[in-house]
């Protein structure tokens, strides 16, 4: 793999280039060995864990005691659920690498994407409960399988049980770096909790306007959670940075979704990220949309609800958000990104 993130093999690339060289991380130790060495890893687990007590895990600000087992918008109670864990191959190049992202699928979610095509899993009770415990053995188990991160999959809901079973896995002699793979609604207050734990974050910005949002996943306050939340992230770890292999060892990499439609929502999001964060914000944008789970499905209400967005992105519109990034100075991209529009979406 090279410093841009093409995977290789085994790396052998050693171009010279200024620009992509300010980017690369020698011997980077995972950030919560430092915390843990100075035990200040178990007093931050003790910490987020009294969060649940009155539950702001999240914008939803619940309130529920969730060290009781109260469950409200997230439908999880004192325990994480994880739906599956395994070497995922399908993550970007800088995380997969050549023996996959260690990746921790947590079920429910605090978002309800109508569109979602994890909905099985995101809306629905799927997998099972983990104590600390046994999410520090899934984190061990998927380091011994030779996993280049762990990878936590929508953890906004549950970020202090996350903070909980890494302190144990550490103490158990995790090594991996640690991604947070997450729909940026999130709270301030967990992320600050997550400040120096955390190595790379991989928020995924969806939607610029508020009834864009409240119609797609039911928060209108979306976009201004999502931008206060990629700050902070942005704050914490700085731009994404790689090792001599081109792997991801610390930073943030945003994902931006192409909807059907939204090239002005695309846009006021590039240039948002180039102006108000960096302009060498790592980005990956997705040209993989299709209409999943309450989209296109008859209802009550309508024969063919969220009509808008019951088709693939058409070839123009993946260009468009393409030509939107680059206007806005943004330079750093997932090689994969938009390579190929799918051919129904040509239109």
């Amino acid at each position: 793999m090279d410093y841009h993130g093409r995977v290789t093999r085994e790396p052998t690339d050693r171009r010279s280039d200024r620009r992509t060289d300010a980017f690369v991380l020698d011997d980077h130790e995972p950030a919560y060995l430092r915390l843990h060495r100075e035990g200040r890893l178990a007093e931050r687990a003790k910490a987020a864990l009294e969060e649940l007590r009155d539950c702001r895990a999240c914008p939803r600000n619940c309130g529920c005691d969730r060290l009781k087992d109260e469950r409200r918008a997230c439908h999880t109670g004192r325990h994480a659920i994880v739906s599956s864990a395994f070497p995922h191959f399908g993550e970007e190049d800088c995380l997969r690498g050549w023996r996959g992202s260690g990746t921790i699928f947590f079920g429910l979610c605090n978002l309800r994407c109508v569109f979602c095509q994890n909905w099985d899993i995101s809306q629905q009770r799927q997998g099972r409960e983990c104590t600390a415990d046994e999410l520090a053995d899934i984190m061990l188990e998927l380091q011994d399988l030779g996993c280049h991160n762990v990878n936590f999959v929508t953890p906004e809901h549950v970020a202090p049980q996350v903070i909980e079973a890494v302190a144990v896995a550490a103490d158990r002699g995790l090594r991996l770096p640690l991604v947070y793979n997450t729909s940026a609604y999130d709270a301030l207050r967990s992320l600050r909790l997550l400040d120096g734990i955390v190595d790379v974050y991989m928020p995924d910005f969806k939607f610029w306007k508020p009834e864009t949002a409240l119609r797609l996943c039911l928060a209108r306050d979306y976009p201004e959670r999502a931008r206060e939340a990629i700050r902070e992230m942005h704050r914490q770890v700085g731009p994404l940075r790689v090792d001599r292999r081109g792997l991801a060892r610390r930073g943030m990499l945003v994902r931006h979704l192409v909807m059907p439609g939204q090239q002005e929502e695309a846009a006021a999001i590039f240039e948002w990220l180039a102006r108000e964060v960096s302009v060498d914000t790592y980005v990956n944008v997705m040209g993989q949309y299709r209409p999943e789970h309450r989209v296109g499905v008859p209802s009550r209400r309508e024969e063919k609800p969220f009509a808008e967005i019951d088709r693939r992105p058409y070839g123009p519109e993946l260009e468009a958000a393409q030509d939107a990034a680059h206007r806005a100075g943004l330079w750093r991209f997932d090689e994969r990104w938009l390579v190929r529009p799918p051919l129904e979406a040509t239109g």
